[in-house]
């Protein structure tokens, strides 16, 4: 039986500024986040695809880590192996140099491009265009590393992307010390396993995970819980059952106990403020989960009688109290 070849498009980047090194990559694969990305803190990144060799994962890695180039690092895995030329690879170092590989019996459209700090590369393309437009993306757009990563992964599958499809994304970003309590340096790993659209879906998860783990929202957006906020984030906890209390607009500690609640019970402990400010995305995110309670209550037929009359957070001390205090915590709970 033969090994499934992967219709992939992927980018490797490095920001040495921030001292980031990543991988996203889209495949008509199952699971491809489990064979394609490597990446280590100080070290650099490796995309492996097309008939993949999952050893230029760890293998690339050491040889970076030994202080060779990306160049001296794709040169090195290729030269040994004897089925490079169905291989992909994609390299950044630890300086930022970046490397790729495109072996000559890749299934067509397959090629990569280089630039600075960055390498796309992909197989089994409508064409040229898909990687092009992906480093074009890379390079022209504002944000982080990771605003620009994903902005070229979308821009690959627009111009066609794998042209068996899609089903499969990943992004894995590492940091010294980024993990979760700071234990390893996996900053970012998320993955989407299987799914007809999985960029928008590794966006999705992604926002999610970037609320609940990471600090990359801008200060600047920060608004006062006062007025129309403070109303709606009362009426958005009164539908889900955190909030007993009058709809005032006046932010009082009953309504600063249920939206506390609110915050430990969806793990967005890092974004909890005492400066009476909240950031726009937990707004947001409070008013999506009380639409969602609200379909739930108009389009399910209740078996017990009431039992939807009452959101998650039902059950709180009447008017929003503050519970019990809990030791404070640095990181979400898993």
């Amino acid at each position: 039986m033969g090994v499934p070849r992967f219709g992939t498009f992927s980018i490797v980047a490095a920001e040495p500024a921030s001292a980031t090194w990543a991988v996203a990559v889209q495949s008509k694969f199952i699971s491809v986040g489990a064979v394609v990305p490597y990446a280590e803190a100080g070290v650099g990144a490796i995309a492996t695809q097309a008939l993949a060799n999952a050893a230029y994962g760890s293998e690339g890695l050491a040889l970076l880590r030994a202080g060779h180039d990306a160049p001296e690092v794709v040169r090195r895995l290729t030269a040994a192996d004897s089925g490079r030329d169905e291989r992909q690879l994609g390299v950044v170092d630890a300086r930022g140099g970046a490397a790729a590989f495109t072996g000559p019996k890749c299934m067509e459209w397959a090629g990569h491009e280089v630039g600075e700090g960055f390498a796309c590369q992909g197989n089994i393309l409508f064409g040229p265009s898909v990687v092009r437009a992906m480093a074009r993306t890379y390079e022209s757009t504002g944000g982080d590393l990771i605003d620009r990563m994903l902005a070229a992964l979308a821009a690959g599958q627009r111009e066609g992307g794998d042209r068996r499809g899609m089903q499969s994304a990943a992004l894995l970003a590492v940091r010294a010390g980024g993990g979760y309590g700071g234990r390893n340096d996996r900053w970012i790993d998320v993955r989407v396993d299987d799914h007809p659209s999985p960029i928008e879906e590794l966006r999705r998860v992604f926002h999610l995970y970037d609320m609940t783990m990471l600090d990359r929202e801008d200060p600047a957006r920060l608004v006062p819980i006062a007025g129309d906020v403070a109303r709606g984030m009362q009426h958005d906890l009164s539908i889900l059952g955190y909030y007993t209390g009058r709809l005032t607009g006046a932010w009082d500690a009953a309504s600063a106990a249920a939206f506390h609640r609110f915050i430990g019970e969806h793990n967005f402990e890092n974004r909890e403020r005492d400066d009476g400010r909240v950031w726009p995305s937990i707004v947001e995110y409070l008013r999506e989960r009380a639409a969602a309670e609200v379909a739930r209550r108009t389009q399910t037929a209740p078996i017990v009688p009431h039992a939807l009359d009452r959101g998650p957070g039902a059950g709180a001390p009447p008017g929003g109290a503050r519970s019990p205090p809990a030791e404070k915590r640095t990181s979400p709970s898993k």
